[in-house]
């Protein structure tokens, strides 16, 4: 019980443990509000004319598609289009039809609706007498929070891993895991020591990120908690490793970045494009890969996928615990 306290006041006095279980937490937040804010705007066409060019019926007609924007003179419409953070698309009089004008850096979308424009304006009579059928908007960030939220979740979770890494190698340069060699305590004590504080800290980290994220039910909300505490325990367990082996602090942390970036990178790919068959079984040897698929799982009410995902989690649990214990004790051996 001293060596978890001891940890315990090495996490309070640490500002950079505090600031990577809290930041979960803090982005988890940003993104329930994000979800609220209308961002329909982004996808909204957006036009700069010549002021008393065009006819007033004109401009009406373009205010179908968009905001018009008169400017007074050729320069200033020219900056508007040509502005990086816009993507205005400049219309002139073309005798009885229309040209725009474009930058180039907008995207394609933009690109191909300024092409298309003269063309819809000279035909726009036969348009008009066309049923028109409005379809309702998709939520940009909705479809955006279906990665987000489980890729944050995924951070909260493996928090753990930094702490434990970070921790054994301030202990190697302090001089004090030579001490931790000779203390009267076994190797279990020692890992349990060690993993103990990383694996509640991401536990909690996660379960809070959970709770502001999602509106689970109480079944739902199980297998999401056992998601989180193994998980959380694999990520552990990986530490340990990580400052086993490293022998200073860059070459820690290089490791731990390059293990972050496995973490996030293997399901954030697997989800986009859609990865299956013999490659997302080999994708489960990234221990993140199950607990993303597992979120996502009961973030679509998939309870069957959920159960599956655990169940990998858990053999990731053995075999990494088995895998640090057998390593231990040979090195234990080599060294006597």
């Amino acid at each position: 019980m001293k060596g978890l306290k001891y940890q315990m006041k090495s996490v309070l006095r640490d500002k950079f443990c505090l600031m990577t279980f809290l930041l979960p937490i803090l982005v988890a937040v940003a993104l329930h509000f994000m979800g609220s804010i209308d961002m329909s705007s982004l996808g909204e066409l957006h036009f700069g004319v010549l002021e008393n060019e065009l006819s007033p019926q004109t401009v009406t007609w373009l205010k179908r598609y968009g905001p018009v924007t008169a400017c007074g003179t050729q320069e200033e419409l020219t900056a508007a289009i040509n502005e990086p953070s816009t993507n205005v698309i400049g219309v002139r009089a073309d005798g009885d039809s229309l040209k725009t004008a474009v930058s180039g850096d907008e995207l394609d979308i933009f690109r191909q609706a300024a092409a298309t424009l003269p063309t819809l304006y000279e035909r726009r009579e036969a348009a008009g007498q066309a049923e028109i059928q409005t379809l309702e908007r998709p939520d940009i960030m909705e479809n955006l929070q279906g990665i987000f939220i489980p890729a944050v979740l995924i951070v909260a979770m493996f928090m753990g891993c930094t702490f434990n890494a970070m921790n054994i190698i301030s202990e190697k340069e302090d001089g004090v895991a030579f001490v931790n060699e000779i203390l009267p305590q076994t190797s279990s004590q020692y890992i349990l020591q060690k993993v103990v504080v990383g694996f509640l800290f991401g536990s909690l980290s996660s379960i809070v990120t959970a709770c502001i994220c999602f509106r689970l039910s109480l079944q739902n909300f199980g297998l999401m908690l056992a998601l989180i505490v193994l998980s959380s325990f694999v990520a552990a367990l990986i530490g340990l490793f990580i400052g086993k082996f490293s022998e200073g602090l860059m070459i820690g942390v290089v490791y731990i970045k390059i293990v972050m970036l496995l973490f996030l990178a293997v399901p954030i790919v697997c989800a986009l494009i859609g990865v299956g068959g013999p490659l997302a079984v080999i994708c489960n040897i990234v221990p993140s890969q199950p607990a993303f698929e597992g979120i996502m799982a009961l973030s679509a009410g998939s309870m069957g996928t959920a159960m599956k995902d655990t169940g990998i989690l858990a053999v990731h649990c053995i075999v990494w615990f088995a895998l640090y214990v057998l390593v231990s004790t040979r090195r234990k051996k080599q060294a006597v």
